[in-house]
């Protein structure tokens, strides 16, 4: 059997050039085709030129000519470093926050900055320096909620034109010298003295209330009088004493000395 080795070369060499030619096809195929995530967007650059932007789906490109670049459309979450930052009132203090925020204009994101991710958390950085250092540390420390809608209302205003919205920012932490800590927990604890002074104040004066009320109830009816003499008297015989006080009232005694002195015993010895 003669192997003809000529046309065993021309038929090897025709089964790499097919190889070779499905290769670059393939590579035309991957450069042309791609599958854009729901959560991404390609933006095209055709020949320098926007050309606007595509997905989520199979997208086509021209190879050469298209340029994508991809963009992520969910929301980041970006921790702004801690900054310090001296109050209204001179109070020097170090705040950090957490900001949160998505792409809206995939297209505006590329074209109008560099890297909006960066930019954005430079500006947020500048802000929040900015609108704490306006205001007292008691408004910090008791307007964390206007302060946040303060933070997140200029920060979207300003990166609106690069298709960015700013859903949220929050503060995250405040850490005070050590000298102001100090001096807020004598406060704290000077309002707290204060209040309880107040209440005792208040109960004191619902007492004396109660017993002026008690008295007039106790004058109107004498036998009102007599029975809480009866209920002492009892309190006292319950305990374990070994001496015994009676208390008696006045008015026990009072026809006695009518009866010694006269009816006007009373009122002449008053006189004198």
């Amino acid at each position: 059997m003669i192997i003809d080795i000529s046309s065993l070369t021309d038929m090897f060499s025709s089964i790499g050039s097919w190889i070779g030619a499905l290769f670059i096809l393939f590579l035309i195929l991957s450069a042309s085709v791609k599958v854009v995530p729901e959560y991404k967007r390609l933006v095209i650059f055709r020949l320098g030129r926007l050309a606007g932007s595509r997905g989520p789906g199979i997208v086509f490109l021209i190879p050469v000519v298209d340029r994508p670049i991809s963009v992520d459309l969910r929301i980041l979450t970006m921790d702004v470093p801690v900054q310090e930052v001296i109050t209204r009132d001179n109070v020097p203090i170090k705040v950090n926050a957490v900001v949160y925020f998505r792409v809206m204009d995939p297209a505006r994101s590329v074209v109008e900055v560099e890297n909006y991710v960066m930019a954005t958390s430079q500006l947020a950085q500048t802000t929040l320096r900015s609108v704490v250092g306006s205001v007292e540390l008691d408004e910090v420390l008791s307007s964390r909620e206007k302060i946040n809608h303060e933070l997140q209302k200029i920060i979207d205003e300003r990166t609106d034109p690069w298709g960015i919205k700013v859903s949220a920012v929050e503060v995250k932490e405040l850490e005070l010298p050590d000298g102001m800590k100090r001096a807020m927990a004598r406060q704290a604890e000077a309002e707290r003295e204060r209040r309880a002074k107040i209440i005792s104040a208040e109960g004191e004066l619902q007492a004396a209330t109660k017993l002026s009320e008690a008295a007039q109830e106790m004058e109107a009816s004498p036998i009102t009088l007599q029975l809480r003499y009866l209920q002492t008297i009892r309190e006292i015989a319950g305990e374990r004493n070994s001496t015994t006080f009676f208390p008696i009232p006045i008015d026990l005694l009072r026809p006695f000395v009518e009866k010694a002195f006269g009816p006007n015993a009373d009122k002449a010895s008053s006189e004198r």
